[in-house]
Order: structure tokens, then C-alpha cells, then sequence
């Protein structure tokens, strides 16, 4: 058996290091054999590294048996060296045997094996061309969409089901937090609805009475006005203007409840958050906005006579008899037939978004601003779908 480890200068070794690390070797029969002892520790280790790779170059056996129970102390680093050996080994398919290690000596090797040998993530070499890239972004937004209606349809039938206050008990309305939400969502957005839609309307009746005045048509400004407000700008605008305003709000709300964990509080109790926090708001919403688009509606029928009188010298008389002549009960009903609807959407989305948020002031940001966006823009497209079917039944 040959011992390696710190020697002096006669070759023999050093009486003052009896506690380093050594490591005796022999071979027989095709297996060779290493007894490690003294302390394999940070400190130490690198007195018998050299020692331990001329060891990993040798050849010509089939076994490697490793004896551990000299050691008198080992840590991370001791254990990093011989699992460096033993893998070694390991990949020229020679086959190691450990033995006599203390249940630290195990746990350190099998902790350091597992640390060192855990294969990296494959990444691949090179990121995905753009075209991959953006069949990715369609696949995950339809994916997106599918979980958004689905979690819509949730609240919308829970909502239709009705208010369901108590989990499983029979169903309560509360209408205090009805018209609370009313006062808030309604009453509180008729100042900013009333300008908006006053300011559009004097907009539409100045550049239609600039462009009719080349073919000597002012009067049928009022015609313009009158059918545009009253079967698309007036409600548009105003649900545009309800999900910037209340959307935001109620998703807002709903979310830092979520984040304070106020949601889980009141399922704990027994209370249905759609019932308690979702079913308030879209009711009000749904009575809010038909309201706000009537008062929109007068209120840009205003801006536009005002416009007329101004810049086509159309009187306030005359545009009113113009007016009675130029629309119907059909033009005024086309327009709030839609606001119900676009008010279950926008209250749907907010709350769906609420619903959704993390518990990070980053994520209630994101989670606002998809309400409002979403909200707008699927607004957008149900009026241009009622505009269809208002044309295919001619009303």
C-alpha cells in the first residue's frame, strides 16, 4: 500500500500534519484501492488536490473501491473533491464502491453530487425567428380569451342567477349597495357625460354645416346630428367614457380587495364575493348608463344647436322642427337598446380583471389598464355588430 500526502524533505511524513488530508492507494486483481483520512475540510483540501487528479489519470483496473472511514472530518468542500474523482471514474464506465462513510460523509456526497450533476436548462442556441414569435403571441392571446369569457360567463350567469349573498342559502338584494353604486357610478358622471357629449355634438353639427354649406344643404346638418347622435355617438361615447371612469373603478376596487385578501375573508364567512362585490356594480351599471345616455344625448342635441345657430345660422326653433321631421322613435330606441349591453360588458371585463389580480401594486396596474382597453375596444365591436343587424332587419 503507498501513502500519498504532505511529506518534507527526506520524503517521509511530516509529524506536525498528522490531522491533514491523506490518501493511501494500492491495487490488486484489477481493483484500486483509496483510504482517505485526516480532516477534509476548506482549510485543507488543497494540500492533497495534485494528489487526488494524479490519481484521477491512472488506468488499467475495473474497480475503484474508496474506504471513508479514517476521515476524521469533512465538509462541502472535502466531498466536492471526491465526488470530482468518483465521476470521473464514472464516465470511463469504471465502477466505484464507496464504504465506511460517516452519515454526514453520505449526506455531503450525495447533496454535493446532486448540486454538481443537475444538468442545466436547455436553452436553445439562438431565439425563435419573428414569424414563431408572433404565432406564439396569437396562440397565447387565444388562449387568454378563452379563460377571460370563461371566467365572464361565470360572474355574468352567477349575476343573472342572482344576487346570492350566502353561499348555498337563498338569495338576498341588498339595495342600499345598488343605489350607492348609482350615485357613484351615475350620478357622479354626469358632469364630465354632459361636457363630452355637448362638445362632440358641436363638433359634429360645425364640420357637417362647413361641408353641407358647398352644396347649399345647412339645414340638413340637423339631420346629421340628430340620426348620429342619437343611433351611435351618444351611447358609444358615453360607454367609452363609463369604462375609462367606473371600468377602472370597479376593477380598482375588486383588485386591492384581492390583494388584501379581503375576497378569501368573505368566502371564510360564507359570503359570495359575485354577490356581494360584482352584482352591486353591474346593476348600477346597467341602470346608470341607459340613464347617462338620454342625458348625453340632450346634451350634444344641445352642442349641435348651438353649433347650427352659430355657424349655419340655423335658429333653435328651426332646428328643432327639422329635428321632428329627420328622426323617429326607431333612431332614438336604436341607441339605448345598446347601452344594457354594453353595460353588462364593461362591468363583466372590470370584474373579471379584479378577479384576476396578483398581490402586487405591478399587477393591479397591469390588470387596470386590460379592463379599460379590453372594455373599450369590445364595446367598439358590439356596436358595429348592432350597426349590422340594424341593417340587415332595416330599422
Amino acid at each position: 500500500m503507498l501513502t500519498i500526502g504532505k511529506r518534507d524533505a527526506s520524503g517521509t511524513t511530516a509529524s506536525g500534519a498528522d490531522h491533514d488530508p491523506r490518501v493511501a492507494i494500492g491495487e490488486e486483481d484489477g481493483v484500486l484501492g483509496c483510504a482517505f483520512s485526516g480532516v477534509w475540510t476548506t482549510r485543507t483540501v488543497a494540500l492533497i488536490d495534485a494528489d487526488m487528479r494524479k490519481i484521477e489519470k491512472r488506468s488499467g483496473f475495473k474497480i475503484l473501491a474508496l474506504d471513508l472511514s479514517k476521515i476524521e472530518k469533512i465538509d462541502t468542500a472535502g466531498a466536492w473533491l471526491i465526488d470530482r474523482l468518483v465521476s470521473v471514474f464514472e464516465k470511463k464506465n469504471i465502477e466505484v464502491r464507496l464504504q465506511g462513510q460517516s452519515d454526514v460523509a453520505s449526506i455531503l456526497l450525495e447533496a454535493v453530487s446532486e448540486a454538481v450533476r443537475r444538468e442545466p436548462e436547455s436553452r436553445p442556441a439562438r431565439p425563435p425567428n419573428i414569424v414563431i414569435r408572433a404565432l406564439e403571441a396569437v396562440g397565447r392571446r387565444v388562449y387568454e380569451m378563452r379563460d377571460d369569457f370563461l371566467a365572464s360567463m361565470n360572474i355574468l350567469g352567477a349575476t343573472i342567477r342572482g344576487a346570492q349573498m350566502k353561499l348555498g342559502r337563498g338569495h338576498a338584494v341588498n339595495p342600499a349597495a345598488i343605489f350607492n353604486q348609482i350615485d357613484r357610478m351615475g350620478v357622479g358622471a354626469i358632469p364630465v357625460v354632459v361636457l363630452m357629449s355637448a362638445i362632440v355634438g358641436a363638433i359634429v353639427a360645425q364640420q357637417g354645416a362647413y361641408q353641407l354649406s358647398y352644396f347649399g344643404a345647412d339645414i340638413f346638418v340637423v339631420d346629421l346630428v340628430g340620426v348620429l347622435i342619437l343611433r351611435e355617438l351618444g351611447v358609444l361615447m358615453t360607454a367609452i367614457m363609463i369604462a375609462g371612469r367606473s371600468g377602472s373603478a370597479i376593477t380598482a376596487e375588486i383588485g386591492s380587495m384581492k390583494m388584501r385578501e379581503e375576497v378569501d375573508a368573505l368566502k371564510v364567512i360564507g359570503l359570495n364575493p359575485i354577490g356581494v362585490l360584482v352584482f352591486p356594480r353591474l346593476v348600477a351599471l346597467v341602470i346608470a348608463l341607459p340613464c347617462l345616455t338620454i342625458i348625453a344625448n340632450f346634451a350634444a342635441l344641445g352642442g349641435g344647436i348651438v353649433a347650427a345657430w352659430l355657424y349655419s345660422d340655423i335658429p333653435p326653433a328651426a332646428f328643432l322642427d327639422r329635428l321632428r321631421v329627420a328622426i323617429d322613435l326607431s333612431t332614438i330606441f336604436a341607441g339605448l337598446i345598446k347601452a344594457p349591453f354594453m353595460a353588462m360588458i364593461i362591468g363583466t371585463i372590470a370584474s373579471v380583471e379584479g378577479m384576476k389580480v396578483g398581490g402586487s401594486a405591478e399587477s393591479l396596474g397591469q390588470h387596470v389598464t386590460a379592463s379599460v382597453v379590453k372594455s373599450i375596444f369590445i364595446v367598439i365591436i358590439l356596436d358595429g355588430l348592432f350597426a349590422m343587424f340594424y341593417a340587415a332587419i332595416q330599422f
